[in-house]
């Protein structure tokens, strides 16, 4: 069993637990359908004796946005599965963003390395610091390609969560 929760464009949240293809439970209640493959991203689903031609008309898998056609009506979502919602719990989920102009603390703990400086051009993934917080490790990389603009912490500060770490230009 999967269990993802969906947000609408209206922020409306549902949370989907898929048991194979005849169905599942949607916000806890049971739900059966047959779905379908017609061809390359359109579907035939039979839910509740109703019939719907579901179109997937673009989807995002990096940031897991989808548009969809459903009969006629178009629709925008977004997913999120259990890793998302553990890294949004965290605070963690803005690493995700494209432009990213600030870097904050994921966590309490001691700055035990500081691998760029100043100045510097990093990639997204490059290592920028290592954090040591609950005597783990924890290598923070870059969220996105971009020029170290200032640090705001040295090798054996502690910072608190949500601190600033750096900026990029």
């Amino acid at each position: 069993m999967s269990e993802v929760k969906v947000v609408s464009e209206d922020k409306t949240a549902y949370k989907v637990e898929l048991q194979g293809n005849e169905g599942g439970l949607l916000n806890g209640e049971s739900f059966n359908w047959d779905v379908q493959q017609v061809k390359d991203k359109t579907y035939h689903i039979i839910k509740d004796n109703k019939s719907y031609n579901l179109e997937v008309l673009s989807a995002n898998r990096e940031e897991k946005t989808f548009f969809v056609k459903v009969n006629g009506d178009k629709y925008k979502f977004n997913v999120k599965d259990q890793f998302d919602e553990l890294l949004h719990s965290l605070g963690m989920d803005n690493l995700a963003s494209k432009k990213v102009a600030d870097l904050k603390a994921p966590m309490p703990g001691l700055v035990l390395e500081v691998d760029v400086e100043v100045g510097q051009d990093v990639a997204k993934g490059d290592t920028l610091l290592i954090l040591e917080a609950m005597k783990m490790e924890n290598v923070i990389k870059s969220p996105t390609d971009g020029t170290i603009k200032s640090i705001a912490v040295n090798k054996g500060d502690t910072v608190e969560k949500n601190q600033l770490i750096l900026n990029f230009a």
